[in-house]
């Protein structure tokens, strides 16, 4: 992938913020509407896409990055693209019935599923799914009831990133963001949203097993109350949340920074800008991110819709989507497309012994998704109002 990531103005825009409102993260998952589509006939002359910074390249940013047009004449749909800043933004627009697809992250997809805003996918309308690697496949961020609710994208974990020449021992435990925070006082730093209560919880089950979690998207009010805590203490030592993808580089190189949360693709910028990190899988394993393409429920134009679907997770398509946004492609087929030849292997694409280390982000629901029936687990509302406490 390039060092220099070409939308990382629209980053340091917020266009990755998964900040969620409060008050959206209700509801169970239920889900309701369209049955999956029977078959693609002649496409409609139209696509209206719901899509992250970097998904749907036309060209206009960078000539070098221009899947859109080749798509559009290739097919005869034309694509309309609405560049979303959240998930909670894509979940808006998806209830207006405007769109006709969107590539939903893992804390919007449930939401979407449990309101029937999205339609069940027809894998076998998108011959391009069977090369998507199995880790990503009947995910319980993706799929409901033995339907798949989308096709992958793509992938990424949370990783913890430190200056090598600040932080000794070299840490393989999130404890040195956690209990061991107080050493790096604020210099520490943390992804700004409610989904990075999931990072608190995970730490907890594996030091905590008394506590009971299971899945760290599975929070029962106890178990809750624990991670708040803990991200409480955490709250004294931070020097900066962050969701700028720059702004998080940039205290890195100046050391404003010296541990905390990351993504591969800010670790290799802030490596190629010459600042002393490394990042690495923590032994307790990490939260991550998978980002599914979903249809709408009232797609106006669903054979393009189920086109695009096919072309963006198509081998050459993924592999320039993968480098451009900085993630592991879906298609295992992409890594043989890649313009750098060490971009599955930086990104870890075809290792699902790393990627199940990976708990991916999943909406908290109350019927709890790690299976319990006795117990009503805490919501994505609930996460939020926490949220809000623990920053003050």
């Amino acid at each position: 992938m390039r060092n220099a990531n070409p939308w990382k103005a629209a980053v340091a825009a917020g266009v990755l913020l998964l900040a969620v409102a409060c008050g959206s993260g209700g509801g169970g998952t239920g889900g309701g509407g369209a049955a999956e589509q029977k078959s693609v006939g002649k496409g409609e002359g139209r696509v209206d896409l719901i899509a992250w910074a970097g998904y749907a390249e036309d060209g206009s940013n960078d000539p070098r990055a221009d899947w859109v047009h080749p798509f559009e004449k290739q097919t005869g749909c034309k694509v309309n693209t609405k560049i979303a800043g959240t998930s909670d933004e894509m979940v808006s627009l998806m209830k207006t019935g405007q769109y006709d697809t969107v590539s939903a992250s893992g804390d919007a997809t449930l939401r979407l599923i449990a309101a029937g805003d999205v339609a069940p996918v027809n894998t076998r309308l998108v011959p391009n799914y069977r090369d998507v690697f199995s880790g990503l496949k009947m995910r319980p961020f993706n799929s409901k009831d033995g339907k798949m609710y989308g096709i992958p994208h793509g992938r990424g974990a949370n990783l913890l990133m430190y200056r090598t020449d600040k932080v000794s021992p070299a840490p393989d435990s999130w404890k040195a963001v956690f209990d061991g925070a107080p050493k790096y006082s604020g210099k520490v730093t943390a992804y700004d949203s409610p989904i990075y209560i999931a990072d608190a919880a995970l730490y907890l089950m594996k030091t905590r097993p008394s506590l009971g979690i299971k899945d760290p998207y599975a929070l029962d009010r106890t178990q809750l109350d624990a991670a708040v805590a803990l991200l409480k203490k955490q709250r004294q030592q931070i020097g900066e949340y962050w969701s700028d993808y720059q702004k998080e580089v940039t205290a890195f190189k100046g050391g404003d920074s010296v541990i905390g949360t990351t993504w591969q693709v800010i670790a290799n910028t802030a490596t190629a800008q010459k600042a002393p990190v490394k990042a690495v899988l923590p032994k307790e394993g990490a939260t991550g991110w998978s980002d599914t393409w979903m249809v709408s429920a009232k797609a106006a134009h669903p054979n393009c819709a189920y086109k695009w679907l096919n072309w963006i997770v198509s081998p050459k398509v993924n592999a320039q989507v993968a480098e451009y946004f900085g993630e592991a492609p879906a298609n295992a087929r992409a890594c043989r497309e890649t313009a750098d030849p060490h971009h599955c292997a930086v990104y870890h694409a075809d290792d699902e012994a790393y990627y199940r280390r990976v708990h991916f982000w999943t909406t908290p629901v109350p019927q709890c998704l790690d299976g319990r029936k006795n117990v009503t687990c805490t919501d994505y509302a609930q996460w939020t109002r926490a949220w809000t406490e623990i920053k003050g």
